[in-house]
């Protein structure tokens, strides 16, 4: 059995299926879920003309930042961890300089989505 927290129209529920041999699985509606907030986004700052993008590698959520919005980060320094098929990956730092982030805690990200800029 897998729990899911499912949202239609506006309204979460949590449910679970269970899978039952080949066929379709079996939906059954647990109990309302509670509020499911989402993490808004940082506002976006200005981006450095000739800053430095820091890329996602790949697809995740982002877990963690490090670091704050405007701070002096160093070459190698980790800055964000991106949680990707259940690993934490730390993202570093390409170059010494000013961080400018471009996502939040919580956020999805795709694969070579700004995480941030560093000018």
């Amino acid at each position: 059995m897998r729990n899911f927290v499912v949202t239609i129209d506006g309204k979460s529920y949590q449910v679970a299926v269970e899978e039952v041999g080949g066929g379709a699985a079996e939906v059954k509606n647990i109990a309302p879920a509670q509020e499911v907030k989402a993490t808004a986004p940082v506002a976006k700052a200005a981006v450095p003309a000739n800053g430095e993008k820091v890329l996602s590698p790949f697809p995740g959520l982002i877990k963690n930042i490090l670091v704050a919005d405007g701070a002096f980060v160093k070459k190698d320094q980790p800055i964000i961890v991106l949680e990707a098929m259940k690993m934490d990956n730390e993202i570093t730092a390409p170059c010494d300089g000013k961080i400018t982030l471009s996502v939040a805690k919580g956020a999805t990200v795709e694969t070579n989505a700004t995480l941030a800029v560093i000018g």
